[in-house]
């Protein structure tokens, strides 16, 4: 059975202790070629990792990573960057908004004084915008809560 181990521990442990990957290797009875691998990413062999948790006197868990808790960070990263696109999109639509009206009450004012058309795709559009705005501050308060529940 492989094991993932933590690779940034390990080049930090060895570094910390002024060792070389050959002296690591020789240390935790493992081959070159298997330092290497893990400091680089890899998974190594139970007898492995317990080499070199014994070599680095830690305990194995220690060396290891937390493949569940690892799934668990980079799925909140993932549900976080979702929300953040989803607040951009609301803030450039508000702001196209914005500038669009600002342009049309500019030619209405310029064309046709007498009548203020650009009200209504004013309030048309604006009720879309607040829709978008509305959906965006819900699903954050509802991403958070449902963060908190688990964080219960």
């Amino acid at each position: 059975m492989l094991m993932q181990v933590n690779s940034e521990k390990i080049r930090r442990w060895r570094e910390e202790r002024c060792w070389s990957q050959e002296h690591l290797a020789e240390v935790a009875g493992v081959s070159l070629r298997t330092i290497q691998r893990l400091e680089n990413g890899g998974s190594a062999s139970k007898d492995s990792v317990m080499s070199l948790a014994a070599a680095f006197g830690v305990d194995v868990t220690a060396v290891t990573v937390d493949v569940n808790g690892e799934a668990k960070k980079a799925a909140a990263r993932q549900s976080e960057k979702k929300n953040l696109q989803f607040k951009l999109s609301f803030w450039i639509h508000l702001a196209t908004y914005m500038f669009v009206i600002t342009l049309l009450v500019a030619i209405n004012i310029v064309s046709d004084a007498q009548e203020f058309w650009v009200l209504w795709p004013a309030i048309g559009w604006g009720i879309g915008v607040l829709a978008h705005g509305f959906s965006v501050f819900v699903v954050h308060k509802v991403t958070r809560t449902e963060q908190q529940i688990d964080a219960l």
